[in-house]
């Protein structure tokens, strides 16, 4: 029995539970917020990933002992891990009306193939505290941007328009009254109309009239509004 399943059995087993453990708790908190990828993607990137690590370590074991030639470079394929774990993440980011959304989930990912191959490797103390940070990042951190002044000292402009406007006439209407588009959001409402949110840096209240002239001409436009 000892012979078809290894003497290093226990081990291997234990730290693919370890991994098991330290990517779901990261999953779990990516699947309470309905991200595009939680408790199970996670799961799967870190055991796949101790999977991986695991057969760089101990799955040429037998070939090293019976041939003295062969030279082992245990890094080789969990640097392919690395690598190929960014397209998974890659498919994560979404980019709509031109907001990104998605980076931090694929970046969870990335670091949880880390946290994989760091269990396979067998530092357990690295894995789990790299797991708090990781969690204390997306569930502390994250209420607290609410407090940073990301946009606090930025408005944004409010278009409420038909589907026949078309938006980068507006671009082009706030390039030329000399403000800077810091983001633009987009969201579908009934009617076939649309509501956008262009974030600039307003400075000058004057400027403003001229440029919501400018836009309200536009086909399609029923209503523009400042927000703060």
């Amino acid at each position: 029995m000892e012979q078809f399943i290894g003497e290093d059995f226990l081990v291997i087993v234990s730290r693919l539970f370890i991994a098991l453990i330290l990517s779901g708790l990261i999953g779990f908190e990516r699947e309470i917020n309905n991200h595009s990828a939680g408790f199970r993607t996670h799961i799967l990137v870190g055991v796949g990933s101790c999977l991986m690590m695991i057969l760089s370590i101990f799955g040429f074991i037998t070939f090293m002992e019976q041939y003295d030639e062969i030279r082992f470079d245990p890094a080789r394929i969990p640097s392919y891990v690395i690598s190929g774990i960014g397209f998974l993440g890659a498919g994560t980011i979404i980019v709509y009306g031109g907001t990104i959304k998605g980076l931090t989930t694929a970046a969870s990912i990335w670091a949880v193939a880390g946290i994989g191959l760091v269990v396979g490797a067998g530092m357990y103390s690295v894995a789990i505290v790299t797991t708090l940070i990781i969690l204390i990042s997306l569930i502390f951190l994250n209420r607290m941007e609410h407090f940073f002044p990301r946009f606090r000292t930025s408005n944004f402009i409010e278009i409420v328009a038909s589907e026949e406007f078309e938006i980068h006439e507006a671009v082009k209407s706030i390039e030329k009254n000399d403000f800077n588009i810091k983001q633009v959001e987009i969201k579908l409402l009934e009617g076939n109309q649309r509501r956008i949110h262009i974030w600039t840096n307003m400075k000058s209240d004057n400027r403003l009239v001229y440029l919501f002239d400018d836009i309200s001409k536009l086909p399609g436009v029923v209503n523009i509004t400042k927000r703060n």
